[in-house]
């Protein structure tokens, strides 16, 4: 989840809704209604892939002030769904795309829920949601109905805030918790949560939160650091070990959510920056996604997701002017790590 300029992950209550500050900044987009693809590729150095505008998805809300996509995970049949965090009761917090039509449509909306991240579950295929407002995590069926409350209460004592998801092959759940960044003060954790709801064990602190290509670890990036750890895991998804993989020099940006390719790419988002930055395994700057300059405005590239099995990429990009959806072509194919979490 990310934070309103100029400070970092702030939650405001405001006319009863709670404006959260996650890692991106909210910018006005552009009007221009370029088409996806078309992008350069990088060379065999750092380079700069141009992402091109596919639709707008959603205008700042009056209630709020802002409004900030987030969250982007493909369903199983190709649809790609979206949260906007700050969207007040009656408007769409949970939408779907459908990429080649360009069209969105309402999958849920409710009267208190600040969703910052959606994952599906390979266990039982359902769509979760960090409430990050509430401390909860929610379950919906793929179709938007049948809203469950999967997690909620208190962690070692402490409430989370939960911010992004990763499922591990059984479907066991690994949560960046941003406690205490709203105050300024970085308590926060990973948490790991049984695919059952019932057990609930804190691993590490982090941001972004993504598996490797061969799940033997956690890719995790800490916001007020702006860098990149990686966990390594054991067998019963217990911590083994934990290192500062990468150092992101992002000058007035952070970072924010992060994901994963086929090839064990790094696709971190920035907050202050509408980019992605691209890393290999071993933390060497493949790339950076930009967007195209006329796009005045946009100040935040939250997160990516890419296509399963492909290599078109989705990056979701707000801010005063409205939330967008920008496409690019990835270094490496998507897999299930490839929804930003």
């Amino acid at each position: 989840m990310r934070r309103l300029p100029p400070r970092p992950r702030a939650a405001r209550a405001k006319a009863g809704l709670l404006a959260i500050a996650l890692a991106f900044a909210i910018a006005g987009c552009g009007t221009e209604s370029g088409a996806p693809g078309g992008l350069s590729a990088p060379g065999a150095t750092t380079g700069t892939i141009r992402a091109q505008k596919v639709m707008q998805l959603t205008r700042t809300h009056e209630e709020t002030g802002m409004t900030l996509l987030e969250g982007p995970a493909f369903h199983p049949d190709g649809g790609l769904f979206v949260v906007d965090v700050t969207a007040p009761p009656g408007k769409p917090k949970v939408m779907r795309v459908d990429v080649r039509r360009k069209t969105v449509r309402a999958v849920h909306t409710d009267g208190r829920g600040a969703y910052t991240s959606a994952q599906f579950s390979p266990y039982d295929g359902r769509l979760y949601l960090t409430d990050y407002a509430h401390g909860e995590i929610v379950s919906l069926a793929a179709g938007g109905g049948d809203p469950r409350t999967f997690f909620a209460g208190e962690v070692d004592g402490a409430r989370m805030n939960p911010d992004d998801i990763a499922f591990d092959e059984e479907g066991h759940l690994y949560v960046s918790d941003s406690r205490g960044l709203s105050e300024g003060a970085a308590h926060g954790r990973v948490v790991r949560i049984d695919r059952g709801g019932g057990k609930a064990t804190v691993l590490a602190a982090t941001n972004g939160i993504s598996f490797d290509e061969a799940y033997r670890g956690l890719w995790i990036s800490e916001l007020t650091e702006n860098r990149i750890s990686y966990l390594r895991l054991g067998e019963g998804g217990e911590a083994a070990s934990r290192h500062t993989a990468i150092r992101v020099d992002g000058g007035i940006a952070q970072t924010d959510s992060i994901a994963v390719d086929a090839d064990g790419n790094l696709y971190q988002g920035l907050h202050g920056r509408p980019a992605i930055v691209v890393y290999d395994r071993h933390g060497e700057r493949l790339a950076t996604v930009d967007i195209p300059a006329r796009a005045e405005g946009l100040d935040s590239a939250t997160n990516v997701a890419i296509t399963p099995g492909g290599t078109k990429a989705y990056m979701t990009v707000s801010g005063p002017g409205g939330g967008y959806l920008y496409t690019f072509d990835a270094l490496g194919k998507g897999t299930r790590q490839s929804n930003g979490g």
